[in-house]
């Protein structure tokens, strides 16, 4: 089965079911998003921070309180159409479910951040290729030196992502992903792990080493698991969050996010 060849309904009817994958290269030319899900009184602060820093937060839609669904795929269930959930209680993750039934809440308020993996298809329509999908492998992730701008309660550092890319190819992933805003842009850093803080890119701190290739150059992008660095930084008592890497896929095309 070819996991880029699904309609996104299917994909999530194989979550729901019980799949629980990372979602890298699934259901090309289909929006992924990442989810944080809080209590109403701390949803204005999760709102602010995300204005305040849209490159990392991309906001793509937030529900009303104990809402279950999503305008992005009318008819799709948030507690249990992602691969891989997290549930937070004081900056703690507690549990990594398969899906969050029994621990949503009526009062919960869930926010889809963009996320990455939607400009994959165009990166390698390009000719860039993804060492982390033809290794199959989870996306690299790491926390850096550079701090958001807080928000009422919320604080934290930039998470990004990085890919090894081809010296020769790397303005055309400059190119390719600056024309999607909506789902973070053109990258924050591209070279030396250390000017982001990062000891070493065999270590991430979240996903999977990624192997690069002779040539390769790490291009770094900001990632939607940012908004989990703080919520371990800023403890709320409670929280659910996708698994970094095991997102929500959308019913909106890729293309939907493009800019001339």
């Amino acid at each position: 089965m070819k996991e880029s060849l699904l309609t996104p309904r299917a994909a999530r009817t194989m979550f729901r079911d019980g799949t629980a994958r990372p979602t890298t290269g699934w259901c090309s030319a289909y929006t992924q998003v990442n989810l944080i899900a809080v209590p109403a009184d701390w949803a204005e602060d999760v709102a602010l921070f995300c204005r305040r820093n849209p490159k990392p937060c991309p906001l793509l839609d937030v529900t009303g309180p104990g809402a279950r669904s999503t305008a992005l795929a009318p008819g799709a269930d948030l507690r249990t159409d992602l691969p891989r959930y997290r549930v937070w209680e004081n900056g703690v993750l507690v549990d990594e479910p398969g899906d969050v039934v029994t621990h949503w809440r009526d009062d919960m308020v869930s926010f889809l951040i963009g996320c990455s993996f939607t400009f994959e298809s165009a990166l390698r329509g390009a000719g860039v290729p993804l060492r982390h999908v033809d290794q199959g492998r989870n996306v690299a992730m790491y926390r850096t030196n550079r701090y958001c701008r807080p928000a009422g309660r919320l604080w934290g550092p930039v998470v990004v992502s990085m890919r090894p890319v081809p010296a020769r190819l790397v303005g055309a992933a400059v190119r390719v992903s600056a024309r999607m805003p909506g789902v973070h842009g053109g990258p924050v850093h591209i070279g030396s792990p250390a000017a982001l803080g990062i000891a070493d890119l065999d270590r991430p701190d979240y996903g999977d080493p990624v192997r690069a290739e002779p040539g390769d150059i790490p291009v770094f992008w900001a990632c939607g698991v940012t908004p989990q660095a703080a919520l371990m930084a800023s403890r709320p008592p409670f929280a659910i969050t996708h698994a970094p890497g095991y997102m929500f896929i959308t019913d909106i095309r890729d293309t939907d996010h493009q800019v001339a």
